[in-house]
C-alpha cells in the first residue's frame, strides 16, 4: 500500500513539472524575439547612419567652402537637409529586413542621381567630391550585406538596379518611395508573411529609445542648415549696407571739417546741399523703411518655421509614443490569455489525475477486497459441500 502511495506522488509530481515547463515554452512562444539575423541588420543599419552623415556632410562642407556661388551653396545645403531626413525615413522602419532593403535602394538612388542623373550637374566644377562619397556609400553598403545574405545577393542586386532605373531621383527635394513593397513582389512573398514579429518588449524599447536618441541628435542640425538655406536665398546684402555706413560716416566727418574752416561759405553749401539731397534721402529713408519691413517678414517667417518644426517634432514623439503603448498594451494581452489558457489545461490535468489517483488508492484496494472475498466464500462452499457427499 505505502509503495503504491509512493508511486501515485511521484506521477502527481511529475506532471506538475511537466506543465509548468509547457506553460514556460507556451509563454516564451506568445511573444516571438526578433530573429538573430534580423537583430543584425538592425544594428548595422544603426551603425551605418552615423558613417552616412559622417561622410555627406564633410562633402557638403568641403563643396560649400569651395565656392562663392549661391546655387552651389544651396545645393550642398539641400544636399544634406534631404539625404539625412531620407535615411532616417529608411533606417527606421518597423522590419529590419525592410531597413536594409531600402537603404540599400536609397544608396543607390544617390549614386546614380550624381553621377549619371538628373543631378550630375547641381555641384559644378565639385561635382565629383559628391560623385566620390556616394558611390563610397553605396559600396560600403553592398559589402557588408552580403554577410546577412550571400545566396540571395545577386538576385538582390538585379533588383535594386532595375528599381533604381525605374524610379530614380529626380531633383534635390530627394522625393521617394519606399521599395519593401516593390521588393516582396520581386521575391514572390506575402505581405502578411513579411513581418511576423516586432521583437520582445525590451527590444521595442530598444528601437524606439534608438529613433529617439537619432532625432534629438539630427534635428537641430537640419533645423540650422534651413535656417542657413533660407537666409542664403533672401534679398539682405550685409556688406553692401556696411558699406553704406561707411560711406556716409565718412563724407559726414569731411563735411565737419570743411564747416569749421569756412563757416560762412558751408552755411551756403548747406542750403543747397539741403535742396539737393532731400530727395535722395528721403529715397533712401524709403528704401531702409523697405528693407527694415522685409526684414522683419523674413525673421516672422524663420519663426514660424522653427516652430512648425518643433511642433512637428512633438506630434512625432507623440506618435511613437501612442504607438508603443498600443504595442506593450497588445504584448501583454497577449501574454495574459496565454498563461490563463495553459493554466486551464494544467487544472484540468491535475483534476484528471487527482481522480485517477483517488481510484488508484482507495477504490482498487475495496474492489480487491470484495473480489478475494468472494472466491474465498465460493472455496468455503465448494469444501463443505465435498465433505457432506463424503459422510453420505
Amino acid at each position: 500500500m505505502k509503495a503504491m502511495f509512493r508511486f501515485c506522488m511521484i506521477a502527481v509530481v511529475a506532471v506538475l513539472t511537466s506543465a509548468c515547463s509547457l506553460l514556460e515554452i507556451k509563454l516564451e512562444s506568445g511573444i516571438e524575439p526578433l530573429p538573430k539575423e534580423q537583430l543584425n541588420m538592425r544594428v548595422f543599419s544603426r551603425d551605418f547612419s552615423t558613417v552616412f552623415y559622417s561622410q555627406v556632410e564633410s562633402a557638403a562642407n568641403l563643396i560649400e567652402r569651395n565656392t562663392d556661388s549661391i546655387p552651389i551653396k544651396s545645393n550642398s545645403l539641400m544636399w544634406k537637409i534631404n539625404a539625412e531626413q531620407n535615411l532616417q525615413h529608411t533606417i527606421f522602419q518597423a522590419s529590419p529586413t525592410a531597413a536594409m532593403v531600402d537603404t540599400w535602394v536609397f544608396t543607390e538612388q544617390m549614386a546614380q542621381f550624381f553621377e549619371s542623373g538628373a543631378g550630375k550637374n547641381v555641384f559644378g566644377e565639385q561635382q565629383q567630391a559628391a560623385i566620390d562619397v556616394s558611390n563610397n556609400l553605396r559600396n560600403q553598403f553592398e559589402r557588408t550585406i552580403k554577410n546577412f545574405a550571400a545566396s540571395d545577393f545577386k538576385k538582390n542586386q538585379a533588383f535594386v538596379k532595375q528599381y533604381v532605373a525605374r524610379y530614380p531621383i529626380k531633383d534635390m527635394s530627394f522625393t521617394r518611395q519606399s521599395a519593401f513593397t516593390d521588393w516582396l513582389e520581386f521575391h514572390k512573398i506575402s505581405e502578411f508573411d513579411a513581418v511576423t514579429t516586432f521583437g520582445t518588449v525590451p527590444e521595442v524599447m530598444s528601437d524606439i529609445s534608438d529613433r529617439m536618441a537619432m532625432i534629438a541628435e539630427q534635428m537641430p542640425k537640419i533645423l540650422g542648415w534651413k535656417a542657413e538655406l533660407y537666409a542664403l536665398h533672401s534679398n539682405i546684402n550685409a556688406d553692401e549696407i556696411q558699406r553704406t555706413l561707411t560711406s556716409i560716416s565718412d563724407t559726414s566727418a569731411k563735411f565737419q571739417q570743411l564747416m569749421a574752416q569756412s563757416p560762412e561759405m558751408m552755411q551756403s553749401l548747406a542750403v543747397d546741399m539741403r535742396t539737393e539731397l532731400t530727395p535722395l534721402l528721403d529715397q533712401l529713408s524709403a528704401s531702409t523703411d523697405d528693407k527694415l519691413k522685409q526684414l522683419s517678414v523674413e525673421r516672422q517667417a524663420l519663426e514660424l518655421m522653427v516652430k512648425n518644426e518643433r511642433i512637428a517634432l512633438e506630434a512625432m514623439v507623440a506618435r511613437e509614443r501612442a504607438a508603443a503603448a498600443v504595442d506593450l498594451e497588445q504584448i501583454s494581452q497577449n501574454a495574459v490569455e496565454v498563461v490563463f489558457q495553459e493554466l486551464t489545461k494544467t487544472l484540468k490535468s491535475l483534476i484528471l489525475y487527482f481522480v485517477l489517483f483517488l481510484l488508484v488508492v482507495f477504490f482498487a484496494p475495496l474492489g480487491l477486497g470484495v473480489w478475494l472475498g468472494k472466491r474465498m466464500q465460493i472455496k468455503k462452499l465448494n469444501g463443505s459441500k465435498k465433505q457432506i457427499d463424503q459422510k453420505a
